[in-house]
C-alpha cells in the first residue's frame, strides 16, 4: 500500500505546482496521479524488492489538456525513488522527449524538493564511431575489398566528402562538438551520417583504442547514475529485444511510462518483422567470401580460423542453390505466363506458405544457421585475440576485422530468422504472421524481397515486457477505440483485467467547436468521384481560410488537389513532401505571425504530433475517413484471421483503427482552454453506414453541423 508520507509527499508537491503556476486544480490530471500513485504504490514486493505479482500496469487515456505529462511525473518518481527502481519515460516523438528534458523534469526537480538526476537515452546510431571515422579515413585504397553489400559502392571518396567527414573528426578532437548527432548545427543526410556511427555487432567496447573517450559509452556511464531515462519507444524495444538491460536499466528494477502509448504495438511489431532480398543475399554471400579469404590472409592463415572458414563454405554453396529455386518459385507468383509481371506484391492467405516454398526455407534456415554459427565463432575467436588470448593473431588485425565479421553475423542473423519464420506453420490459436514478396528493382532488373511480421505485438509485449518489468503507465489522449479499452489491451498483450482509467478534458468542445459533415454527393468508395467533389469544395471553402490543416487519405487525392487548385489558394499552400514536416510548421507559424493565409496539406503524419495552438489552427478539414490500405499485407491477414474465427473483420479490426486515427486528426484543432475553431468531415458516411454513429459519438462532444 502506498504509505502515508508517500502520499502526503505527493499531494503537496501538486499543491506546490497548481500555486507556482497560478493553476485551478484539474479533476483529470487530480485523478491521473491519484489513479497511478494506487497502482504503483501497490505492487507487492519481497524482502529484495522484487515484485510478487498482481496488477502492476495501468492504462490511463488522458484527452488534451489534461496535464498528464506533469501528472504521471509527479506520481511516479516518488514512488520510483522511495522502492529504489529506475523510471524509464518513453515517447514516440522527438518534440515529447525535448519537452521533458527542457521544461518538465527541471519543473518536477524543484516542485519535489528532490535530487533528480535525468538523462536522454538514444541507440549508439545518433553517436559518433571515433574508430569508424579513422578507420574511413585511413583505408580508403581497402574499400573495394571491404564492401559487404551491394549498396557499399566501391569508391573513393570525392575531396568534399573527405573533407567533411575530417571536419567532423576535427571538431570532435578539439571539444567543439560532443559526437551527438543531434547537437550538430547542421542536418546530416543517413547516407552520409551512417559511415560514422556503430552498432552493437562491430562495436568492440572496452578493447577499443577509442573507449575512453567514445560519445555512447559516456552517455551510458551519464545513464548509470541516472534516477530517470528518457528514451523512445524504439530503444526501449531494441533493449528487450536484446534480453533487457543491455542499453537501458534491466526491466526487473524499472518502471516504465510509455507516453504516446497508442503507438507501441506498432513499434513492437516492426522490431520483431524480417526481410531478405533473394538476390541481394546471393551478392553478400559471395561478397563475404571474398572478405573471409582476405581475413585468413591477413590473420596468416591462423589454423582455428581456416577450420571455420572451410566449414562455411559448403552452407554457402547450398544456400546459393536453394535461392535460385527461390527465385524460380517466386517468378511464378509475381510473372504472368508471358513473363510479365503480375503484380509488385504477392501475399501469402493467412501467412501461410506452400509446401514447396517451406520445405526451401526450411533448408535455407538450416544451411544459414550453420554459416551464422561459424561467424559467431569467428567473432568470438577476434574478441578473445582483442584481449590478447590469440597471439598468433596481431591485435591491430582482429580490432579491424572485429566489426566487420560481426555485420555478416548479423545479416546471417537476419537471414536465418526469415527463413525460420517461413518455413514453420504458426501454432494453433495464436494472432498469425503475415507473409509476402515484393517485387524490387535491382540493378540486374528485378530482385525478390522476403517479409514476415506478427500481426500483434501482444505475445511479444507479454513475454519481454510486462511480465518482466516493475511496473508500468500506459498512457496517451487516445487509448480507446470506439470508447473502450478493449483494442489497446488486446493488442498489447495484457490481461482483461488490467487496471484502466478514462479521464476527461476540462476543454469545453462544445462550446469552442464545431464539427461540420457538409452535404456531399458522391461516395469515398469512389475515389476518383469524390475526389472530384473534394477539389470542388476546397476551392470554394479556401480562399476565407485563414489557418487550415487539411488531411488527405492519400497522396493521390493530395495531389489530384495541388493540380487542380487555382494558383491564389496554391500560394497559400505548405504541402508535405516539399518541405521537412517540421519546417513546414515554422513556414507555417511565420506566415500567421505575419497576418498572412497559410494551410498545410498533409497526410497520416500530420494527424497526430502537431500542435499548433491558438491563432495557428482554427479550421481541420479531414477529406475521408482514415481506414486503413485494404491491401496492406498485416491488416489483410489479420483480417482472415478474425473471419476465420467467425468474427467481423471490418467491425471488429478495421472501423476501431479508423476510429483511434480520426480522434487523433479532430485532436490536432483545439490544444488549449481558449482556442477555437471547427471540423470539417468531408465524408458522409459518418452519416449514412451504420459505423458511422460509433465512429462520431468516440469523437470529443464537438457541436455538431450535419447537412
Amino acid at each position: 500500500m502506498l504509505s502515508d508520507t508517500l502520499k502526503n509527499s505527493i499531494q503537496s508537491s501538486y499543491r506546490r505546482f497548481l500555486s507556482e503556476q497560478n493553476l485551478k486544480p484539474r479533476y483529470g490530471q487530480k485523478m491521473m496521479i491519484a489513479h497511478i500513485a494506487r497502482v504503483l504504490g501497490s505492487i507487492d514486493t519481497n524482502e529484495k524488492g522484487e515484485r510478487r505479482g498482481g496488477n502492476h500496469v495501468c492504462l490511463i487515456e488522458a484527452g488534451t489538456g489534461t496535464g498528464k505529462t506533469m501528472a504521471y511525473l509527479l506520481s511516479a518518481i516518488p514512488i520510483a525513488q522511495s522502492c529504489g527502481k529506475s523510471l524509464v519515460l518513453s515517447t514516440a516523438t522527438v518534440a515529447l522527449q525535448e519537452q521533458l528534458l527542457n521544461k518538465d523534469l527541471p519543473e518536477v526537480s524543484k516542485l519535489l524538493e528532490l535530487p533528480i538526476r535525468f538523462v536522454l537515452a538514444k541507440g549508439r546510431g545518433r553517436y559518433f564511431c571515433i574508430s569508424q571515422a579513422e578507420k574511413l579515413l585511413e583505408s580508403q585504397h581497402e574499400l573495394g575489398q571491404m564492401a559487404l553489400y551491394e549498396d557499399e559502392i566501391d569508391h573513393k571518396l570525392d575531396e568534399d566528402s573527405l573533407a567533411f567527414y575530417q571536419g567532423l573528426l576535427n571538431q570532435f578532437a578539439s571539444g567543439a562538438w560532443d559526437g551527438d548527432r543531434d547537437s550538430l548545427t547542421e542536418e546530416i543526410e543517413e547516407q552520409r551520417w551512417s559511415p560514422m556511427t556503430s552498432d552493437h555487432t562491430r562495436c568492440t567496447n572496452r578493447r577499443c583504442s577509442n573507449f575512453s573517450v567514445c560519445p555512447f559509452y559516456r552517455s551510458r556511464d551519464a545513464m548509470d547514475k541516472a534516477d530517470i531515462v528518457v528514451a523512445n519507444h524504439d530503444l526501449v524495444l531494441a533493449d528487450l529485444s536484446l534480453g533487457g538491460g543491455a542499453i537501458l536499466p534491466e526491466p526487473s528494477s524499472t518502471i516504465y511510462v510509455f507516453d504516446e502509448g497508442h503507438h507501441l504495438s506498432a513499434k513492437a511489431t516492426g522490431h520483431f518483422s524480417y526481410s531478405m532480398r533473394v538476390k541481394g543475399t546471393q551478392r553478400w554471400l559471395k561478397s563475404a567470401t571474398k572478405q573471409l579469404d582476405h581475413m585468413l590472409d591477413e590473420c596468416d592463415g591462423h589454423a582455428v580460423l581456416s577450420q571455420y572458414v572451410d566449414k562455411m563454405s559448403p552452407a554457402r554453396q547450398e544456400m546459393d542453390t536453394l535461392l535460385d529455386q527461390y527465385q524460380v518459385a517466386l517468378r511464378a507468383k509475381l510473372f504472368d505466363l508471358q513473363q510479365r509481371p503480375s503484380s509488385d506484391r504477392y501475399r501469402f492467405p493467412k501467412g501461410v506458405l506452400p509446401d514447396d516454398l517451406m520445405a526451401l526455407s526450411l533448408a535455407l534456415s538450416r544451411e544459414a544457421e550453420r554459416w551464422m554459427i561459424k561467424a559467431e565463432q569467428i567473432v568470438d575467436l577476434l574478441k578473445e585475440a582483442l584481449d590478447g588470448g590469440v597471439p598468433e593473431i596481431n591485435r591491430d588485425v582482429a580490432e579491424r576485422w572485429y566489426p566487420r565479421m560481426g555485420q555478416l553475423w548479423m545479416r546471417a542473423q537476419s537471414l536465418y530468422w526469415l527463413n525460420k519464420s517461413y518455413s514453420q506453420p504458426d501454432p494453433q490459436g495464436v494472432a498469425p504472421t503475415a507473409r509476402w514478396i515484393n517485387l524490387t528493382e535491382a540493378s540486374d532488373g528485378v530482385d525478390y524481397e522476403c517479409r514476415s511480421s506478427p500481426v500483434s505485438a501482444a505475445d511479444t509485449l507479454q513475454n519481454h515486457l510486462w511480465d518482466h518489468c516493475f511496473g508500468a503507465v500506459v498512457t496517451s489522449a487516445t487509448l480507446t477505440a470506439l470508447g473502450m479499452f478493449t483494442r489497446i489491451i488486446d493488442d498489447l498483450g495484457l490481461p482483461s483485467d488490467v487496471l484502466c482509467e478514462r479521464l476527461p478534458s476540462p476543454f469545453d468542445y462544445a462550446g469552442a467547436a464545431v464539427l461540420s459533415v457538409p452535404k456531399m454527393e458522391s461516395d469515398p468508395g469512389k475515389p476518383d468521384d469524390h475526389t472530384q467533389e473534394v477539389i470542388q469544395y476546397l476551392n470554394q471553402h479556401l480562399p476565407t481560410s485563414e489557418a487550415a490543416l487539411v488531411l488527405f487519405s492519400s497522396w493521390r487525392q493530395m495531389f489530384s488537389v495541388l493540380e487542380n487548385t487555382p494558383e491564389k489558394i496554391r500560394a497559400k499552400v505548405l504541402a508535405q513532401g516539399d518541405l521537412t514536416k517540421n519546417e513546414i510548421i515554422r513556414s507555417h507559424k511565420a506566415r500567421i505571425d505575419e497576418n498572412e493565409h497559410s494551410i498545410i496539406f498533409g497526410l497520416a503524419s500530420f494527424a497526430e504530433g502537431v500542435d499548433l495552438p491558438g491563432k495557428y489552427l482554427t479550421e481541420v478539414i479531414i477529406t475521408k475517413l482514415p481506414f486503413g490500405v485494404p491491401d496492406d499485407p498485416v491488416d489483410a491477414t489479420m483480417a482472415e484471421w478474425i473471419e476465420q474465427r467467425g468474427g467481423n473483420a471490418f467491425m471488429e479490426w478495421t472501423v476501431p483503427e479508423a476510429s483511434i486515427r480520426l480522434t487523433q486528426a479532430a485532436g490536432r484543432l483545439l490544444r488549449t482552454e481558449q482556442d477555437r475553431g471547427q471540423i470539417i468531415l468531408l465524408d458522409r458516411r459518418v452519416v449514412t453506414r451504420r459505423y458511422g454513429r460509433q465512429l462520431l459519438d468516440a469523437l470529443p462532444p464537438f457541436r455538431r453541423e450535419i447537412s
